[in-house]
């Protein structure tokens, strides 16, 4: 049952209409049983000072594309009710008039443009007004006989509205179904939702949590958990073993779904996925629809459901499977568009945003990971849905027409439209090593300011967790992953090539970071020193290359590699010659990369910089010191010795650095590979020739 999460102590602290209605709604999306992520509206009905300084009677309702969960005062839109009401006496209103009109009704021009259902909102005439999707609701409302079941749970207290798209219509079919019927207590929207009211915020909340209760209980005391979704068909594989499946065709399945635009992927195998994933009416009941017009723009009509009977020795057959499924299910998208579309329509990516593989669990696609866990989000609430409605009767939805109407409905677009805009990096991933470090850190806050999902790889995990914190809380959840890795560790290099497949679904962007630093005289130089130096440079530098490599042609896609080498790849240092050789190693390993990727799209590129003393643990340390030696001054001499050096009288940095591997990763550079570029500040004997 849904609880509510009424705090009398909090919400007296709300002290206007306003406030109070942030309050409610907040806690009305703060349980998505009861109202979709970015879904539903809420209002109140208020008296302000207008401009001038006159009461005016407001109504403050939800403003487009926010989410009720989040929601704060500034996504509220307030219009003057003296205007709005007059608009039921109209016979009909297009949604472009509509929007229009509602324009010219807003007391502040900044405030958001007003929710697709104000109307609804408006000519009811309570003062609290709530419209959700709980799946208890959605349940019945997607019944084939759901009308019948809702006069035995509400008797005469309901008003039923048969599907209608929102707008002026549905508003005023529903203000006069509830002003017919003198005990209406709410409204059940077929296929789509609920409307309940009240006198107070409080009291219109408790409505909204008994309305969806009363029907989760006739629901419950109906559902047989045996027979859901026709029985088990296939039982979910144990968790591990899914994990292992998952992290291996994660890769195809991207390179399959981005063909037009690159997606980024996540993974989810919870309790609810795996049992429809595997009833024996799953895939038929799978292609029936929506489960509410709200998931439309987020998880298209249907998901692609696999057919494969769970087998972990079966890798190879599911990731056909998988591709043959996403061509197929592209082609059928692009007949549905073909056969529905308006005038001035254009298509969407063409690829599933659902793929349901059984045993498995459930793969979501979106231009973010944010987004791809939306597309997920909602179709949790889809499955609930069916598993009410299937216990009830039959699940029912939206024709195929009527969904394409919706998913290409000019006011569900204008929400999209209010994301940022994409830049250079998005829908990309970027795999940094030494993800901790000052190059790597740098260049971490670099590309995922133009967009990039980045996984930071470090021995020092603890570090790489502080930057991956630190972007996360100013870009949002997860664009920044961390993980520990030790490049010399074949075993643990796949192993978190792995661990990024589940996480996004593969990888374009490899900046091959890693680093050490050795001083001695050649003479001094012992085998240890020698084999450190080239394990971690050269070893460790092949490694991540090659597992990148393979995982790119696994997706089919391209991608670039960025090589951090040294001005010692083509300078002979003094008392260096460990280092210097393996960075001479690097920048050849680069090249030769580059010479077999190149069909294949993978463009491989390196950078030579020199000197790059802040935020280096390399320079922090023993190096700093046997530098300085090697030089004949003080360690606390040596940033200042080495700006003089430069043509450019200039000391080199981390950004400076993160602005060289984004123009190598970016399309700035997308015909340039095996290449060379000195950030240096101009050492004459390190110039490249």
């Amino acid at each position: 049952m849904v609880q509510s999460l009424w705090n009398s102590s909090q919400a007296s602290e709300k002290t206007t209409g306003l406030e109070q209605l942030v309050y409610r709604s907040n806690l009305i999306g703060s349980d998505r049983r009861v109202c979709n992520i970015f879904g539903g509206n809420t209002s109140t009905k208020t008296t302000v000072k207008d401009f001038r300084g006159r009461d005016i009677e407001v109504m403050y309702v939800k403003g487009s594309g926010s989410d009720l969960a989040s929601m704060q005062a500034k996504h509220f839109t307030g219009l003057g009710l003296e205007d709005i009401r007059p608009l039921i006496e109209r016979e009909s209103m297009s949604d472009e008039e509509m929007v229009e009109y509602l324009g010219h009704c807003m007391i502040d021009s900044k405030h958001p443009r007003a929710s697709i259902e104000t109307l609804l909102h408006a000519f009811l005439p309570y003062k609290h007004v709530d419209h959700t999707h709980p799946d208890a609701i959605i349940s019945l409302c997607c019944a084939d006989n759901g009308k019948e079941l809702a006069k035995e749970i509400y008797g005469d207290r309901f008003v039923w509205v048969p599907y209608v798209r929102p707008g002026f219509t549905l508003s005023k079919m529903i203000a006069e179904s509830v002003f017919s019927n003198p005990n209406a207590e709410l409204v059940l929207m077929e296929k789509h939702g609920l409307v309940t009211w009240g006198e107070t915020s409080e009291e219109c909340y408790a409505q909204t949590i008994k309305i969806i209760n009363e029907a989760e209980a006739f629901i419950e005391a109906r559902v047989d958990e045996g027979s859901l979704f026709g029985g088990e068909k296939h039982p979910a594989l144990e968790a591990e073993v899914r994990r292992q499946i998952v992290s291996k065709v994660m890769p195809t399945i991207r390179g399959a779904v981005s063909d037009s635009k690159k997606m980024i992927l996540s993974f989810d195998d919870q309790e609810d996925v795996l049992a429809f994933v595997g009833g024996v009416d799953s895939p038929k009941l799978s292609q029936v629809g929506a489960a509410c017009p709200d998931h439309l723009v987020h998880t298209k009509v249907v998901p692609l459901f696999i057919d494969w009977t769970p087998d972990a020795e079966d890798i190879e057959g599911l990731k056909s499977k998988l591709v043959e499924g996403v061509a197929a299910y592209k082609e059928q998208y692009q007949q549905y568009f073909e056969s529905n579309k308006n005038d001035g329509d254009v298509m969407f990516e063409a690829a599933p945003r659902v793929i349901l593989i059984p045993g498995v669990g459930m793969i979501n696609t979106g231009k973010s990971w944010a987004l791809s866990q939306v597309s997920g989000a909602l179709y949790h609430r889809a499955i609930a849905v069916m598993r009410g409605a299937t216990s009830l009767g039959q699940f029912v939805s939206l024709s195929a027409n009527e969904s394409y109407n919706v998913e290409y409905w000019p006011l569900e677009l204008y929400k999209l439209s209010l994301a940022p805009a994409e830049t250079e990096f998005s829908r990309k991933v970027a795999f940094i090593t030494g993800g901790a470090g000052g190059i790597g850190s740098e260049t971490a806050r670099r590309l995922v300011s133009e967009g990039a999902h980045v996984v930071l790889a470090d021995l020092n995990l603890e570090g790489a967790q502080k930057v991956a914190q630190e972007i996360n809380d100013q870009y949002g959840a997860n664009r920044a992953y961390a993980l520990k890795m030790d490049v010399t560790d074949e075993e643990a290099v796949q192993s978190a090539y792995a661990e990024v497949a589940v996480q996004y679904g593969g990888v374009d962007i490899i900046v091959n970071n890693a680093g050490l630093a050795t001083s001695s005289p050649f003479d001094e130089t012992s085998l240890k020193e020698w084999n450190l130096n080239m394990n971690v440079l050269g070893t460790g530098y092949f490694l991540v290359a090659r597992e990148a490599f393979k995982l790119m042609k696994q997706q089919g896609i391209g991608g670039s590699m960025v090589f951090i080498g040294s001005k010692n790849s083509v300078y002979a240092g003094k008392s260096a010659s460990a280092y210097s050789s393996a960075k001479a190693l690097e920048a050849h390993l680069a090249r030769c990369i580059a010479a077999e990727g190149g069909e294949y799209g993978i463009r491989v590129n390196t950078i030579l910089p020199d000197a790059i003393l802040q935020g280096s643990a390399i320079w922090n340390g023993s190096w700093r010191n046997e530098r300085a030696a090697a030089y004949g001054i003080e360690p606390d001499q040596l940033e200042e010795y080495y700006r003089k050096r430069t043509t450019l009288l200039v000391n080199i940095y981390p950004r400076d650095i993160a602005e060289g591997i984004a123009f190598f990763a970016s399309s700035k550079s997308e015909k340039t590979t095996g290449c060379m570029m000195t950030i240096d500040g101009g050492v004459p004997a390190a110039f490249t020739r």
